[in-house]
């Protein structure tokens, strides 16, 4: 399942709008994908944790790679999502905004198709997956 929504990219001219689409496939319970885009071109494609995105809409998560903290500008409460890319002193680095309620609205759906608590990964399947290559 997926979804689409736009996001702020934080930049130094002020806020910039990109469009996300999140996906979730039960089969890999405990990852929601975003892939970024700019126009037709993939910008980027991160892997989060569903339950720190969930967290991140209530409290400060995460640390390194990827944080999540609630953020409300203007009567809008959002997400602002930090990404720390792999090029030196700040190059790659990311901050983003993602509008709560649509957020929310995407994970409920994901609960939907896998509970929270619910979440199984098949380690034997993945094993056999990974020795067959």
């Amino acid at each position: 399942m997926s979804a689409l929504t736009v996001v702020s990219l934080d930049a130094a001219r002020g806020r910039v709008p990109l469009l996300a689409r999140l996906s979730y496939d039960g089969e890999d319970p405990y990852v929601v994908e975003v892939t970024f885009f700019d126009g037709p071109a993939v910008l980027a494609c991160w892997h989060f944790d569903r339950q720190m995105l969930a967290e991140g809409l209530h409290r400060p998560v995460g640390e390194g790679d990827v944080t999540f903290s609630p953020c409300g500008t203007a009567g809008a409460d959002e997400l602002r999502v930090a990404l720390r890319g792999p090029g030196a002193e700040g190059q790659g680095n990311a901050v983003l905004f993602v509008a709560a309620r649509a957020l929310a609205g995407f994970l409920e759906q994901t609960y939907a198709v896998t509970g929270a608590g619910e979440e199984f990964l098949d380690l034997d399947r993945l094993l056999d997956e990974f020795l067959a290559r």
